[in-house]
């Protein structure tokens, strides 16, 4: 297959890069300028245009790993999170519809979608009630994606990832926890410490995404990527500060920051169906994440 990967420069759109080039021509796809890499096409961040990509080039597969994903960024700068995580969205897939309609087309969503969801796990069918901007734009992209495949016949599918964590991350929750407990007297959090999420390591991300790939109907779907189960966050705080052999105070404000959930757990069995099964436990992830700071000089 020939894969175009969007955003291949981040988090998990790197990951992604590194999995599907064992079998794949793999073509990344960002706004830094980078000379080196091959089959790498550079993309303006300020109203960037795809059209050319898909002109010129024939794609089986599209990984949109691109856009923000901050809820205090989205607050702050709302309309720059529409540009990045919405309006991006539907440029990518009017390019592929004018220029290459058979390309099936994978954009990663996220479990803000549900806001703070009325029971627990929150399955695919569960309603939508975003508490921030970002969840806002990422239930457009959704729809948008929905928009293509039912006028158009575009494939598309979205995968609604939860708290995806590992290697490559300097942001969110665990970023937060190393950086504060090497920098700091003791590691000062939002929340009480109660609040959940459900954690999937990034490696069991890009598995779901291949499952996707294979098993999607490309109909507009939507897919949870996590592993059902709940973490708190004072349970993840603590394995951070053991992996890191810190012994510092956790102190929790008891503040809920604007736009946080207090609970997450995804129903996956969708996933489970397709044949996915957890290969990092957090304990392993969190371990790999702490490796991985420390080899890069982080912690």
């Amino acid at each position: 297959m020939k894969i175009l990967v969007i955003g291949s420069k981040g988090f998990i759109g790197s990951h992604c890069v590194d999995f599907f080039s064992h079998k794949n021509e793999v073509w990344g796809c960002d706004v830094l300028i980078d000379y080196n890499t091959p089959n790498y096409l550079f993309i303006e961040s300020v109203d960037s245009d795809f059209q050319d990509i898909f002109l010129n080039h024939k794609f089986d597969v599209c990984i949109n790993c691109s856009g923000a994903a901050s809820v205090p960024f989205s607050i702050e700068n709302p309309y720059h999170d529409f540009q990045l995580n919405t309006l991006n969205v539907y440029k990518i897939l009017e390019s592929i519809r004018k220029f290459c309609p058979e390309c099936r087309y994978i954009s990663m969503s996220s479990a803000a979608v549900y806001g703070n969801p009325t029971q627990l796990p929150i399955k695919e069918s569960s309603t939508l009630a975003p508490v921030s901007p970002y969840g806002i734009h990422k239930v457009m992209a959704e729809q948008i994606c929905k928009e293509f495949s039912d006028f158009w016949n575009i494939k598309t599918c979205c995968i609604r990832i939860f708290s995806a964590y590992g290697p490559r991350l300097r942001k969110q929750l665990l970023w937060d926890i190393s950086q504060k407990a090497i920098k700091q007297d003791k590691v000062l959090l939002y929340g009480t410490g109660n609040e959940t999420r459900d954690f999937i390591y990034v490696s069991d991300v890009v598995s779901i995404i291949n499952l996707a790939i294979t098993h999607s109907d490309f109909n507009g779907e939507v897919i949870n990527a996590a592993n059902g189960k709940q973490e708190t966050i004072a349970n993840i705080a603590n394995l951070m500060l053991k992996a890191l052999s810190i012994d510092k105070s956790i102190i929790f404000n008891q503040e809920v920051r604007p736009g946080d959930p207090l609970n997450w757990e995804a129903d996956i069995t969708k996933i489970q169906n397709w044949g996915y099964t957890q290969q990092f436990n957090i304990e392993t992830g969190i371990n790999n994440y702490v490796s991985w700071l420390k080899e890069n000089g982080l912690a």
